[in-house]
Parts: C-alpha cells; sequence; structure tokens
C-alpha cells in the first residue's frame, strides 16, 4: 500500500512509494485514452487531506500545487495533457499549468461525494510519484513589492509550518526566509541593496526581508516559496 505523509516538510515533497497502477490504495483505474497517454483516476481525498490544511482563516495567501514527479527524468514532472474533477453529477475541468502543476477546491463535500480527479499523462503511470507543493496563491506574484507585502507572505509560511507542527513542531524545519523563482532560470539581475537574482532566483533572509524597502522585479516571479532550515 502506498503510504502518504501526514506532514508536509519542505517546500516540495515527493511521496516515497510509487504511485502503481495495481496499488488501489490510491487508483481506481488506469485506462489508455490514446496511444500517447493512460488516464489517471486518483481519489479526490487523496488531495483533500492537504488542501484542508489551509481551511484556517490565518492563512489566506497560500495554496498547494499537485504534480507528478516522473522518476526516470531528474527534476522533471510528469506530463499531464488533460485534468478534471468527475462526481456522479458533473466533471469540473482543472487548470494545468506550463510547469505540469494544478490546483483543486477544497470542498469537504467533493470529498464525501467520493469524487475522483481524472488525470490524461503522457508517461507511464508507475514512472510518476505525486508530488505536492505549497505555493504563494497567483494574485501575490506581482513586480513590485514592500515590506509589508513580503512580511506578510513571509508570516503565512510561518503559521503554516507552525500549524503543521503542533506538538511536534521540534521536527519542523523552521522558515528561515523567502525564495522568488522566476520562468527564465537565466535570469540575472543586481536589484540593489545587495539582493539579486542569480540564475532565475531571488532568496530573501528574514533580516533582509525587515529591512526591505520598495523593491521592483524585472518582471513578476513563477513562484514565491519558503526557505527553510532544521531547528
Amino acid at each position: 500500500m502506498v503510504k502518504l505523509p501526514t506532514l508536509i516538510i519542505g517546500i516540495t515533497l515527493s511521496i516515497s512509494s510509487h504511485v502503481k497502477a495495481q496499488d488501489n490504495a490510491i487508483l481506481s483505474t488506469v485506462t489508455s485514452t490514446a496511444p500517447s497517454t493512460q488516464l489517471l483516476e486518483v481519489a479526490y481525498k487523496t488531495f483533500y487531506s492537504h488542501t484542508r490544511k489551509l481551511s484556517g482563516d490565518d492563512i489566506t495567501a497560500l495554496r498547494f500545487a499537485f504534480g507528478f514527479t516522473n522518476i526516470h527524468a531528474e527534476s522533471s514532472l510528469c506530463h499531464i495533457d488533460n485534468a478534471y474533477i468527475h462526481t456522479q453529477k458533473v466533471d469540473i475541468p482543472l487548470i494545468v499549468s506550463a510547469e505540469q502543476r494544478f490546483s483543486i477546491p477544497s470542498e469537504k463535500a467533493l470529498s464525501l461525494a467520493d469524487a475522483k480527479i481524472m488525470l490524461a499523462i503522457r508517461e507511464q503511470t508507475n514512472h510518476c510519484d505525486i508530488n505536492v507543493q505549497i505555493e504563494t496563491l497567483p494574485e501575490y506574484l506581482k513586480e513590485q513589492y514592500t515590506q509589508a507585502d513580503m512580511s506578510f507572505i513571509l508570516n503565512q509560511y510561518m503559521a503554516f509550518f507552525d500549524e503543521m507542527g503542533g506538538f511536534m513542531s521540534f521536527l519542523m524545519p523552521q522558515v528561515s526566509g523567502l525564495q522568488l523563482r522566476f520562468e527564465d532560470d537565466t535570469l540575472n539581475a543586481d536589484l540593489g541593496n545587495q539582493l539579486s537574482i542569480v540564475q532565475g532566483i531571488l532568496r530573501l533572509s528574514k533580516a533582509q526581508i525587515g529591512a526591505l524597502k520598495d523593491i521592483t522585479l524585472p518582471r513578476a516571479p513563477l513562484r514565491i516559496t519558503a526557505l527553510t532550515e532544521s531547528k
């Protein structure tokens, strides 16, 4: 049986056991939809077990983005041609990003209704591991930020990791800053005040965020995630 994690302790976490077509704990069916794709059916509650952790009023700027790590291609996700939520009454289309990730509405009713996530995947499904990423919502990705903007996002991640840890918080990493990743991984830019984008990544420590003034970026980042370190 595939064992799902109960704690998300990093920016990206891939489930250790491979998702396999014969494992009915996660998959209901894997069928061929075309010569180049397979249809993967995953229980909605598999994803809802993560998204419900963001239901608190104090965490409003973050979301989970899901993908499938290609175990035969380093740092690569399996290609998703189509994705939707299937229920007995309606199918709900899901948007798949250029990075091959998707997010889902977090609805308890869909979990109770035994909804399924249907995915048309190009690779063999037993080559794909579920991959979970916590990131900012798209509306927080822009070219200009104030110190208050960055502090708000930082505090969102700190609240998330605190809630995830609970009474076992000593096992959780602590948030040490923010990482802004840009679509162009060759992007290099000097932003002044000892801040630089290097190969498409801008890293900001807590101290830098605390001392930050308004910052203008050459373009909006692709995503913002937390920098973490062991306690």
